[in-house]
């Protein structure tokens, strides 16, 4: 199932947006459905790493040689 969505740029946005769409042979439509893939997955991300940053300090393993003593 797809959704249509609408949505109002800037012009200069839009301008680059277009331009890079030019350059990389791509639609404008991949391009965004990417970059908001993208967006929402480092989300994600971020609050991940933010509940895990708190219980790891709490465990003592703040430092990537932490983890690697962890893990190993």
């Amino acid at each position: 199932m797809r959704t249509v969505l609408s949505i109002s740029l800037p012009q200069k946005i839009s301008s680059e947006l277009e331009a890079f769409a030019r350059a990389t042979g791509r639609n404008k439509s991949d391009i965004i459905k990417e970059s908001i893939s993208l967006y929402l997955w480092e989300s994600r991300y971020r609050n991940i790493k933010k509940k895990i940053s708190v219980r790891a300090k709490k465990a003592g393993v703040v430092t990537d040689d932490d983890v690697f003593k962890v893990v190993s």
